[in-house]
């Protein structure tokens, strides 16, 4: 069994990516050709926005934001600990300084009611991120935001195609990114993001920072960065995204039956009542994690664990100065959470195999 199945996606889209990546290799233009502009175009019309800027990476895409905003050295940008780390990541690359704020115990977003009590006069901004494939309260970051003058940036890497309230991921802040990375819900062969955002001025910004400051050829406004989405990748989620719909509705079903099975069993995903959740990583809880990974092993199962280790007790982030037990619904997360096979071609046997196994494994 597979955790994630990029092959099974593979041999049910072969025809469509095949003929796409032809057709760029026929063409020529790997580097900001014409399927980057139509994907642009495509990806703003379905998350519900003006502007969309595809980029090398959600990494990157998170970075360029942070450029665009002017956020650098002597700010701050409040974000979460139990995230991966390019969320602060980003943050220190542009030079500015990650504030931490505890997730919520239930939804493993930011706890909003936290935000305020973290922000200084150097705030600039907030970058909450939507985990596991479910959007954060966006209305109440976005309140908070408004009242300081700050900015927000919605991590969306792992919810692109969930909803809150009808709206998409990536439409309900100043500013969205996402990832592409292969497991991503909706996700390319190769590295890649994107951005997306009403404001056209900050697209303009965002695109020019991406080509190396400018929007022109030999004409540089901005200290700009190789941000660029390659060709053939685009041209492979062009082939992709008619069918993605399809799989987001599904992903949604087998969160339903996990839910469904193993209701009362362990802690599962608890989904806002305004939330739709894509179920980029089905999560739950175990106190037992090794063991209970090690039984499900043993039987052909495989698990993951996002993220084991908080950013505040990274190496890289001891200068900021937190310490274990600064974040205590973070790190109690970190310890107990552990991840499900799920992916849009997984069978329903398949998923009543691993029911009926967590099952055994934690009644042993």
């Amino acid at each position: 069994m597979d955790f994630i199945d990029l092959k099974a996606q593979y041999a049910a889209y072969k025809k469509e990516i095949d003929t796409a990546i032809a057709r760029v290799l026929k063409h020529g233009r790997f580097i900001m050709g014409p399927e980057v502009e139509e994907l642009e175009s495509q990806l703003a019309s379905f998350v519900g926005v003006k502007h969309c800027v595809t980029t090398a990476s959600g990494t990157d895409s998170l970075e360029i934001a942070l450029r665009a905003l002017k956020i650098g050295p002597g700010d701050e940008v409040i974000t979460v600990p139990f995230t991966w780390i390019s969320t602060a990541e980003a943050v220190e690359l542009v030079g500015a300084k990650p504030v931490f704020v505890d997730i919520d115990p239930e939804t493993y977003n930011i706890d909003v009611s936290r935000i305020q009590e973290a922000i200084t006069p150097s705030t600039k901004a907030i970058i909450p991120v939507s985990l596991f494939g479910q959007v954060a309260n966006l209305e109440k970051i976005n309140e908070v935001a408004e009242s300081e003058g700050i900015a927000v940036i919605e991590d969306g890497a792992q919810s692109f195609g969930a909803t809150r309230n009808g709206r998409r991921s990536c439409s309900q802040a100043a500013i969205g990114s996402t990832s592409f990375f292969p497991a991503k819900p909706f996700g390319c062969y190769g590295d890649g993001g994107a951005l997306f955002t009403d404001d056209s001025g900050m697209a303009a910004i965002m695109r020019s920072i991406r080509s190396h400051g400018g929007e022109k050829r030999h004409h540089h406004t901005l200290v700009g960065m190789n941000g660029r989405f390659d060709t053939i990748q685009a041209a492979i989620m062009l082939a992709k995204l008619p069918n993605f719909s399809k799989e987001v509705e599904r992903r949604a079903e087998l969160g339903k039956r996990y839910s469904e099975g193993l209701g009362g069993v362990c802690n599962i995903p608890i989904v806002e009542d305004c939330n739709t959740h894509v179920y980029g990583q089905y999560t739950i809880r175990v106190p037992f994690r090794d063991q209970f990974q090690e039984r499900l092993k043993k039987k052909g199962i495989p698990t993951a664990v996002y993220y084991p280790v908080c950013l505040h007790e990274q190496p890289v982030f001891a200068k900021l100065g937190y310490k274990r037990g600064d974040f205590q619904v973070s790190e109690g997360a970190s310890k107990e959470v552990v991840s499900l096979p799920i992916h849009p071609f997984m069978t329903t046997e398949e998923q009543d195999t691993v029911i009926e196994t967590i099952k055994e494994a934690i009644q042993a």
